[in-house]
């Protein structure tokens, strides 16, 4: 059985050594995992290509990332609530019935802080920086986390209408506005960071580091200097790669993933110490 990630650019991803590493652990000698480039536009070409038959003889599952989510939502023959909501595929899975499209950034962005800030925790104010596909997406995890605000910080506010709307689509009906990225916001829980590294100033890093939450979700390079300097929980971009892969893979193979094997696998694939979970 055979599993991709494709993307464009696609030779940074981690994913395939998170994937096989678990066929490793699970001895599934018979499954294998690569990275194809397929650029903007080439997605329904690259999976019609695949063929279609069923049960499937090859292929059974993609990773799809950027730029190609939302054309893998338009491809898929039916798509989960859960990605319909954030309005992007990342996961795709054959079925009798086709392609089937799923999204796991948003439920592996839960699960990361829930494994680093404890099962119990529940966010009440949350603050994302930047108002992209990925703020939304992990705003979002902020209002499944228990936010009924949630505080956009942009470089550009004046595009960040589509995020809003989306994140206030989420059945908890939180309350989404929208700031220019240096501003200061008081009594915020959990911080979630998707903007580079290099947009990161001292003057951002000093306002907050100090958020009892701090979610980094970049991961190059590494450490990120936000994290590096927060005294509270740190929530990484590994701990979320890790987290959306673990769901893929039991979508894939209907078989319980090794957490720990792939979470391995990513660290010494980034060559960094251990992560032991708070």
């Amino acid at each position: 059985m055979k599993c991709a990630v494709l993307g464009d650019p696609i030779g940074h991803s981690l994913s395939p050594a998170l994937h096989q590493a678990a066929y490793a652990e699970l001895e599934m000698s018979d499954w294998s995992y690569t990275s194809t480039r397929v650029q903007a536009g080439g997605l329904a070409k690259y999976v019609a290509d695949l063929g279609g038959d069923w049960p499937p003889s090859k292929w059974r599952g993609l990773s799809v990332t950027m730029p190609l989510k939302r054309e893998a939502f338009e491809l898929a023959r039916s798509v989960s609530p859960r990605a319909r909501l954030v309005g992007a595929v990342n996961t795709l899975v054959r079925s009798s019935h086709g392609w089937v499209g799923d999204n796991t950034d948003l439920p592996g962005a839960v699960a990361a802080v829930r494994e680093r800030a404890g099962d119990g925790f529940s966010c009440s104010h949350g603050a994302v920086l930047g108002a992209g596909a990925t703020a939304a997406s992990t705003g979002l995890a902020l209002a499944e986390l228990g936010a009924s605000r949630i505080t956009l910080l942009a470089r550009n506010p004046g595009a960040a209408g589509e995020t809003i709307e989306m994140i206030s689509r989420h059945r908890s009906k939180p309350v989404v506005s929208v700031l220019p990225l240096d501003s200061a916001v008081d009594g915020v829980d959990a911080v979630v960071s998707t903007v580079p590294a290099k947009a990161l100033t001292p003057e951002l890093i000093d306002r907050w580091a100090p958020t009892p939450v701090v979610f980094d979700v970049v991961y190059d390079p590494w450490p990120s200097p936000l994290l590096s300097v927060a005294p509270g929980v740190a929530v990484s971009g590994l701990d979320l790669l890790v987290h959306q892969a673990v769901l893929q893979f039991e979508l894939f193979t209907s078989r319980p993933a090794p957490l720990e094997a792939m979470r391995a696998a990513g660290e010494k694939a980034l060559g960094i110490a251990e992560l032991s979970p708070a």
